[in-house]
């Protein structure tokens, strides 16, 4: 059998010179939505294994020993809707933030890209 000759290689140089503003805003939205899904679960499961394994319980008893009645009342605004309440109100935040952070990073770039001639990538087949 003859043997084949090993396949060139193709490569394709080009520069990415402009970002989409909105198109930034909307791809970093979507992340900031997975991400605050995330934290809502990890949020719930945390709540979920510290209460299952008596953490909660034991802290209010070690600063009611400690500090008596002012410290039962340290861990008595530690409870469930409290902890959702706060883990909600973080997503929310992050939602905000990283979508804005998306926006501002896709104007930066478009506004180097005048300085420095864009990003250079190349795509390749092996």
């Amino acid at each position: 059998m003859p043997s084949r000759g090993k396949a060139q290689k193709r490569r394709a140089t080009m520069r990415l010179v402009y970002v989409d503003f909105w198109s930034a805003l909307k791809m970093s939205f979507l992340v900031s939505i997975i991400v605050a899904a995330i934290t809502v679960v990890v949020g719930l499961l945390l709540w979920y294994a510290l209460d299952r394994f008596g953490v909660v319980g034991a802290a209010s008893n070690f600063l009611e020993d400690i500090a008596g009645a002012q410290g039962a009342n340290l861990v008595a605004g530690l409870t469930f809707p409290n902890v959702m309440t706060f883990t909600l109100v973080v997503a929310l935040l992050e939602v905000i933030v990283v979508s804005a952070l998306g926006a501002i990073f896709a104007a930066l770039f478009n506004l180097a890209v005048h300085v420095v001639g864009g990003w250079k990538v190349t795509f390749g087949s092996d």
